[in-house]
């Protein structure tokens, strides 16, 4: 066996292990799900960077691109201190 192969094979069963411990699965069912779960992983992957790409041609055309991202900051840490106090919202 050549040495690479050799290390490719080991990382992949390291990683197969590691994912198993982490998500709290036998290696064999994640053995099974890997081709799953790389192609779930690279599409999520594939649209946080295709998002991602977006919002950074969005925020190059603005006017004043350090307003927006003030305003935004501020509205995400408005909705963490109302989440940490315990507001909520009506329920109909």
């Amino acid at each position: 066996m050549r040495p690479r192969l050799l290390v490719v094979l080991v990382t992949a069963v390291v990683l197969a292990a590691a994912t198993a411990w982490l998500l709290g699965l036998s290696l064999e069912r994640v053995l099974l799900l890997a081709p799953a779960l790389v192609l779930g992983t690279g599409l999520v992957l594939g649209v946080l960077i295709l998002l991602g790409r977006a919002a950074a041609e969005s925020l190059r055309s603005l006017e004043r691109p350090r307003l927006f991202l003030a305003l935004a900051a501020a509205g995400i840490a408005l909705l963490a201190i109302l989440s940490l106090i315990g507001v909520e919202l009506p329920r109909e």
